[in-house]
């Protein structure tokens, strides 16, 4: 049985990729709000209709599936939306004109406040000239059904339901295999009761408002989650207003002439700021869920390359992500959830498990690079952050993941890390391009697993260097010298089976049969972010990136225009995925190819402009002037942690900032393209300081570095 979904049959597997997708449309049609595992989908009215993937969805279960607001029996028209914070809004919307009447004279106002619940307050407002009488309605139902079952367009009906409707409310329940959710409705004005129809008969005076307060509250297993808002409740500082403006002021100041990339690193705060989640068992460390609408919970690789990205702005993301993975890690062999002993999970579900902490959770541990890029961050925080004890915590975890990548990572002994699923519900690609049918050869041909990934190879490579470091400073002369050499022997043995001489470039990966996988991918842009690449052979690696066919004029795409699966409008053979150019420009900066790493941000910024300031998870990979604006992935929405985390690295690679901060150093080398010359970025956390560093032309400025040591150098790769 798959551990995620209860099924059985490989049908309905959300891992597979091969289950038709529902889509969410425009981002502008649907309005998304989020506060932890709780998130809520609905039309510019406010309305959730049941046809569409809307609703109120509470760890991973869709509560309320129907919450339409009707006056005379007529939806809402939407004036306006205004969202206050991530987890609030304000839906704006008039009356259906009366009969022989070309304008509307009621008016509604619907503020809506989420967390694990709901609060909307209603206002009517009669703007007429003469009193009106009005019938106001609410439609609402609940259908319980799994949020990959909404995701993926398959809801059917089953096990128990019932509803039992008073004068002071509405309950809802569900009971399937054991398990049982509920959610209770209740109104500040009792309604009209009726069969099924819950109503008010409204008298309104001109200018007169009438309200109405509504609260839903949600049960799992018999246990009420205690609602972050209710009718009662007073109107104080919420919880989640208070942590939001707590990171706010942890952000980094940034100052430039370019107006879009200062929008884009202000929406990145506030997008990655909803996105932090709680676990109640933990309620100090926060972990950074993978995005909305369909991933708020924890996923491995997400978090950690988005904690690394984020390591400008906020250290202790970072490290909450390695200390909730590492609770996590794998202990067992199960070859049902693919956990080994030391793997970091790839994702983990709330939904059926019905547990109101993460450690009620399923978790499926299907990640090839997850372990890795654990040990990976775990070095880059040290070096940014050396907090006491935390190396010491978390430093034989970082073992435990070395050693699964020697044994079950390289299972047949060839020094690279290969996947196969082990169940017929697993994943059948496993790394950061997970859909089923992404990794190809060029002609075409899927690539038979087991499969080594060039990135994978690249994470691993660092890993090792991380290891060395780590043990170098603590003075332990034999492991450094073991990771050192493991290192270098990748190193040299990838740089051999990966090259491809025709294409100026490195394999997409190797097979089954240690055939290269010759499609020309942007995967290499993070070979080229951990340093695995000859540093003879980067330049190469830098012109294909940037090749007409692989760049479309938007970014980078995941799949080169001459290979033959490319599809601009599939999920990972020709999109273009912010995250991965962010890595891309990394790693072009980390060889010194500052031109390309410009051309490539220049891209993504016209790009956040295009989206308001709002990357996208991922876009069709078009070429640039055919049509003459990026063009969404249908399925697509936002905010995605990785790419909000996006301009945080840009910001990184522009300052070409490297701090060493167990060392008592930090490199700073900014180069600016010519569309920027001002750029300010203050408050900047490195080892307990805050550091400022201020470029106008050719003049840089640093300050706040205390007893650091400034080197004005780029760190370049041996």
């Amino acid at each position: 049985m798959n551990p995620l979904t209860g099924t059985g049959s490989d049908e309905h597997s959300p891992f597979t990729g091969t289950t038709p997708v529902t889509s969410l449309g425009s981002c502008n049609d649907t309005v998304t709000l989020i506060e932890g595992q709780t998130f809520c989908l609905s039309a510019a009215t406010g309305d959730m209709v049941k046809s569409l993937p809307h609703g109120l969805f509470v760890l991973d279960t869709r509560m309320m599936s129907q919450w339409e607001l009707r006056i005379d029996e007529h939806p809402l028209e939407p004036l306006t939306v205004d969202i206050t914070e991530p987890f609030s809004a304000t839906f704006v919307g008039r009356a259906y004109p009366s009969h022989g009447r070309a304008d509307a004279d009621v008016v509604a106002f619907r503020r809506r406040d989420i967390g694990s619940g709901m609060r909307e307050r209603i206002a009517i407002t009669n703007h007429g000239l003469d009193p009106v009488r009005v019938v106001v309605e609410m439609i609402c139902d609940a259908d319980f059904a799994d949020l990959f079952a909404v995701k993926e367009n398959r809801v059917r009906a089953s096990g128990e339901y019932s509803r039992h409707q008073s004068r002071t409310g509405l309950s809802l329940d569900h009971r399937e295999n054991d398990i049982h959710k509920g959610v209770e409705v209740h109104f500040s004005e009792p309604p009209t009761e009726g069969e099924g129809r819950v109503t008010w008969n409204v008298a309104l005076r001109p200018r007169q408002t009438w309200e109405i307060c509504i609260e839903i509250g949600v049960s799992v297993g018999g246990s009420l989650v205690e609602p972050r808002f209710t009718c009662s409740g007073p109107n104080a500082v919420s919880v989640p207003a208070q942590r939001l403006a707590s990171w706010r002021a942890t952000l980094p100041a940034v100052t430039t002439d370019h107006a879009g990339l200062a929008e884009a690193v202000r929406r990145s705060g506030e997008d990655l700021g909803a996105l932090r989640i709680f676990d109640p068992e933990r309620p100090d460390v926060p972990i950074l869920a993978a995005g909305a609408p369909w991933f708020m919970t924890v996923f491995g690789r997400d978090s950690l390359l988005t904690g690394w990205m984020t390591l400008l702005a906020d250290p202790s993301l970072a490290q909450g992500v390695l200390e909730t993975l590492a609770r996590f890690q794998g202990d067992n062999v199960n070859p049902v959830t693919e956990e080994e002993p030391g793997k970091i999970l790839h994702e983990m579900r709330f939904g059926r498990a019905g547990g109101l902490s993460l450690r009620g959770g399923d978790v499926y541990y299907g990640s090839i690079d997850a372990t890795p890029l654990f040990v990976m961050l775990l070095g880059e925080l040290h070096r940014w952050c050396p907090v006491d004890g935390v190396v010491d915590e978390l430093l034989p975890h970082a073992d435990r993941a070395l050693a699964w990548i020697e044994t079950f990572g390289d299972r047949d002994g060839d020094g690279y890390v290969e996947y196969k699923r082990q169940n017929e519900n697993g994943l059948v690609n496993q790394g950061w391009k997970d859909s089923w049918d992404a990794i190809r050869h060029a002609d075409g041909t899927l690539a038979e697993p087991p499969i080594a990934l060039c990135e994978v190879q690249g994470y691993v490579y660092a890993a090792y260097v991380t290891r060395a470091q780590l043990a170098h400073e603590a003075g332990d002369a034999a492991t450094f010298v073991r990771y050192q050499a493991k290192a270098d022997n990748l190193r040299r043995r990838f740089n051999e089976d990966f090259w491809l001489e025709e294409h100026g470039t490195y394999a997409l990966g190797l097979d089954r049969d240690k055939k290269p996988i010759d499609a020309v991918a942007s995967n290499v842009g993070h070979c080229l972010w951990t340093g695995i690449v000859d540093p003879d052979r980067a330049g190469l690696v830098a012109r294909r990136l940037l090749s007409d066919d692989l760049f479309s004029g938007w970014g980078v795409r995941t799949l080169a225009t001459s290979m033959a699966a490319y599809n601009p409008v599939s999920y990972h053979n020709g999109s273009v995925w912010p995250h991965d150019n962010a890595i891309c420009a990394a790693g072009l900066a980390r060889y010194g190819f500052m031109d390309e790493a410009h051309r490539v941000i220049a891209a993504q910024l016209d790009v956040a402009v295009a989206y308001r300031g709002r990357l996208p998870e991922l876009f069709a990979g078009f070429e640039r002037g055919n049509p003459g604006t990026p063009a969404s992935y249908p399925t697509s929405c936002s905010p995605q942690a990785w790419a909000s985390a996006a301009p945080l690295l840009w910001l990184r690679t522009l300052l070409r900032l490297d701090p060493w901060a167990p060392g008592g150093e930090v490199r700073v080398h900014p180069e600016l393209p010519q569309w920027i010359r001002k750029l300010r970025v203050a408050g900047i956390a490195i080892a307990g300081q805050e550091i400022t560093v201020d470029v106008d032309g050719n003049d840089v400025q640093i300050s706040g570095t205390g007893e650091l040591k400034v080197t004005f150098e780029p760190l370049m790769p041996s």
